[in-house]
């Protein structure tokens, strides 16, 4: 067996492709990670688990270490935002485990992971942490039952990832780094038996290798041949394969134990044929030196046993894969119903060699069978009209499949087998689609996070979060076309003022980000040189290569998107389809959200046309005031607050109109007006009330109202307070102690013409404090109104009320969440200092 257990050669794959060379911190970080999902397989009876490690930035979990699920069936997930909505997400934020008894549980809280894999499986994942350093999520899954994963396992899970954590906080102290790469490092599959053996001894320690005769005849090596054995014997092998191998010899000299291998040896025909490698490691001699020897059997897992006899006589097609979906052997029968000599097919998926398989539809029946580990079956079209039924059998090992004739009933659904009875399919009669599943998630996820952006901010936000993980790029940003110019709109991950002298860039300027729109094709460049080589002079970041791609929508150009990768990156045909199709998701996006934002603009300063422009003030009573529009809609509302000084003293009002829209606002600004002009004309308050309850009506809207007035006089020290339907004021008394004041009053505006509104009288000494608010501020939907009463009482009564402007925003930072206020807030504070005469003047 080639390469040295302590050398510099890779441990996996990057990127998908060949390995390449990694630190000796790298090598043992892999070694760490493949030990903890292994324990995590035969601990909690898991049939695979999964590492994520941060990434370099912090923004992305990235897919380190996976076992007992193909890669390919989690490509979608191969890197995922922290930020986003998917339980691993979650557990590293919160740093707890998340535990999905099966897919309704998942559906109801993370819909976002069953769009990427909608199949029947149960997982926990939970945090790999040491202290408070968080460094990734370890994850498992178990195929879904009733009763969900058992409360060992989920202990079990926890405690190798504690175990796990504090051997990467070592690592991390040793010096090595703990962060995400795009190297996969995956544990073998078990197989069967083989027939064909061959034998080897190799010297950990100095690299000697002897081989048999029979192992150089399974490679195609000349018998007796001991110069370069090792290389030519590598040069055998798939390259894929090739960082496997290396992995597990670095495990067998550091643990003394090997891990069964599958590998494919390619012979001088570029035939592909699967062999499997056993071996254990042992005290050996080479040149009169003592030292660990690594001896084992590789064996030929051709189709020459018994079994695979057997099969060959069988009349349906027959075939197996292996944990990648791979064909490990197909009999004579598959060869007839798919039209393909075996040969081809071996060491390749069935959708990658056959274009009437490659359909999303049918990779993704394979997927749903390695994922939740139940059989499934789907029905496809051999040009020009032969239906073919196909089943899928996984176990631990890789899968087993069947085909057989069948036929497309009559309306297209279920399916009626030449041979065999009938079973639940997925069908299909379309030609092959470019892109595969994985594509098609990247798609499905970004359209959903799209389609709940309204601003332009928004829309930026979730293509940071959805693209930047995605396809692994260290730079965004995102340019929007306004008077024939280009203007930033997001960046994320540039050095600062790096893009500062692109801003306003004319459209008539030769840049990439240009050219893309001008042109309306994407421009994609895998390296620095075919940057500087197309456009030479242009600045440079530490950036390796770039996706530029235009935004057109509805024919017009709207910006161009920009993706940066530290890294060069040839760009497969797929990444380029679908970064094309996530382009005009952007610009329509983008679209939509410019004309939002616009009307938005409108509303808005609508709104605040309504509101009052100053306060009043008064020597004896200070007064704030502060109101807050919802995070999500137009955010606009019916939510106002006022103060009026009259001859009788000051009025303090507050009101909230149902309904979020430029309506509730409209109708809200004239109530406002209708209560001004009532109290001013010195109207007492029940009348006030009564007066615009009458008046609602007629407006023509249709909308209900709430308000509450309360009335100071700072000369005789009396103070009266009415409500219509309101939420009761705050009162808290000069030595700290807070009541809520439950005031007379009537129903909501416009329910009863007839109603009337009692006034009741309001006890106030100096020192005191009076809270006015609407619901927004205290109503939450996972609990009842009356309890967020109390926590704004607790709130003031702990309260310093020296600065009435402080004491606001403090109330508001306490009850109100950072993010997504479904409804706007209203509050208005008045203090009082001392009573007796007064003097009035503008705020």
């Amino acid at each position: 067996m080639p390469d040295d257990p302590g050398g510099a050669a890779g441990t996996g794959r990057r990127g998908g492709g060949a390995g390449g060379p990694t630190s000796a911190a790298d090598r043992h970080c892999d070694d760490l990670l493949a030990d903890a999902v292994e324990r995590t397989v035969r601990g909690t009876g898991a049939y695979g688990a999964m590492v994520y490690l941060r990434s370099r930035d912090r923004r992305s979990l990235v897919l380190s270490t996976v076992v007992g699920v193909p890669v390919a069936t989690l490509e979608p997930f191969r890197r995922v935002s922290v930020k986003g909505a998917l339980p691993g997400a979650l557990a590293f934020r919160s740093r707890r485990t998340v535990h999905l008894a099966g897919p309704e549980e998942t559906m109801r809280r993370f819909p976002q992971l069953l769009m990427g894999l909608p199949y029947a499986f149960a997982s926990a994942y939970t945090p790999v942490m040491d202290g408070e350093e968080v460094f990734g999520v370890l994850c498992a899954l178990w195929p879904a039952t009733d009763q969900g994963v058992p409360a060992t396992a989920r202990r079990h899970l926890r405690q190798t990832a504690r175990r796990l954590g504090g051997e990467l906080s070592k690592l991390l102290a040793d010096g090595g780094t703990v962060e995400g790469r795009t190297t996969v490092v995956e544990l073998p599959w078990l197989t069967g038996q083989a027939v064909r053996l061959g034998l080897f001894d190799l010297d950990l320690e100095t690299r000697a290798l002897d081989l048999d005769d029979a192992l150089c005849s399974l490679f195609g090596l000349a018998p007796g041949t001991r110069d370069s054995r090792a290389e030519a014997l590598a040069a055998a092998i798939a390259p894929d394969d090739l960082p496997r191998v290396r992995a597990a010899l670095r495990r067998a000299y550091r643990t003394g134990r090997f891990p069964p291998l599958l590998l494919r040896v390619v012979d001088a025909s570029q035939h592909v044929r699967p062999v499997q490698v056993w071996a254990r490691v042992r005290e050996g001699v080479t040149h009169g030196v003592r030292g660990p020897h690594l001896v084992g059997a590789v064996l030929d897992v051709g189709s020459t046993a018994a079994a695979a006899q057997t099969v060959e006589r069988m009349r349906q097609g027959v075939f197996s894969l292996d944990g990648d979906g791979r064909v490990l052997y197909a009999n004579l029968g598959a060869e007839l119903m798919l039209g393909v000599r075996r040969e081809t097919l071996l060491g390749k998926t069935l959708w990658e060699m056959l274009p009437w398989l490659g359909d999303p539809v049918h990779e993704d029946r394979y997927r749903a069978a390695a994922i939740s580990r139940q059989p499934t079956a789907f029905l496809a079209c051999r040009p020009p009209d032969r239906w073919l039924a196909f089943t899928l059998q996984p176990d631990a090992q890789g899968m087993t499949g069947t085909v057989v004739p069948g036929a497309l009933p009559s309306g297209g659904q279920g399916l009626r087998a030449a041979e065999g009875g009938a079973v639940p399919v997925a069908q299909t009669g379309e030609a092959a689609r470019p892109g595969g599943a994985g594509a098609i998630y990247h798609l499905l996820q970004l359209a959903g996070a799209l389609a709940q952006a309204v601003s332009v901010r928004e829309v930026c936000a979730a293509v940071a979060e959805q693209i930047v993980p995605a396809f692994g790029g260290q730079e965004l940003a995102i340019y929007v076309v306004k008077e024939n110019r280009l203007h930033l709109a997001l960046q994320v991950g540039y050095p600062e003022g790096f893009l500062d002298p692109f801003e306003g860039t004319p459209m008539r300027a030769r840049l990439p980000g240009v050219d893309t729109l001008t042109s309306g094709a994407p421009i994609f460049f895998a390296s620095v040189d075919e940057l500087a080589g197309a456009y030479p002079g242009i600045p440079l970041d530490q950036m390796c290569a770039w996706a530029f791609l235009p935004l057109i929508a509805s024919g017009h150009p709207v910006g161009s998107c920009i993706l940066g990768f530290d890294e060069p990156h040839p760009f497969t045909s797929e990444e380029r389809g679908v970064l094309t199709a996530l382009g005009g998701l952007i610009a329509q996006a983008l679209e939509r959200a410019r004309l939002y934002d616009a009307e938005f603009a409108l509303a808005r300063g609508l709104q605040q046309a309504l509101l009052p422009h100053a306060l009043p003030r008064l020597d004896a009573v200070r007064i704030a005031a502060r109101y807050l529009p919802g995070t999500r809609g137009m955010e606009i509302g019916g939510d106002w607050y006022d103060a009026i000084v009259t001859d009788r003293g000051l009025c303090l009002v507050i009101g909230d109109v149902e309904g979020h829209s430029v309506a509730a606002a409209g109708v809200m600004g004239q109530l406002r007006s209708a209560v001004r002009a009532f109290v001013a004309s010195g109207h007492p308050l029940e009348q006030v009330l009564e007066h615009v309850n009458q008046l609602l009506p007629d407006l023509g809207s249709g909308l209900l109202a709430s308000c509450c007035l309360v009335e100071l006089d700072p000369v005789s020290g009396r103070a009266q307070g009415v409500r219509a339907g309101h939420l009761p004021p705050l009162l808290r008394h000069p030595d700290g102690r807070t009541d809520v004041l439950d005031l007379g009053g009537g129903v909501l505006l416009g329910v009863d013409p007839r109603a009337t509104f009692p006034v009741e009288e309001v006890v106030l000494t100096p020192g005191s404090v009076l809270a006015l608010y609407t619901d927004g501020l205290v109503e939450r939907p996972d609990g009842p109104i009356d309890h967020g009463i109390d926590r704004l009482r607790a709130a003031l009564a702990h309260a310093d009320v020296s600065s009435l402007e402080q004491l606001a925003d403090r109330l508001l930072a306490d009850a109100l969440p950072a993010t997504s206020r479904l409804d706007d807030v209203a509050m208005l504070l008045a203090s009082v200092d001392r009573w007796g005469p007064g003097r009035l003047t503008p705020g």
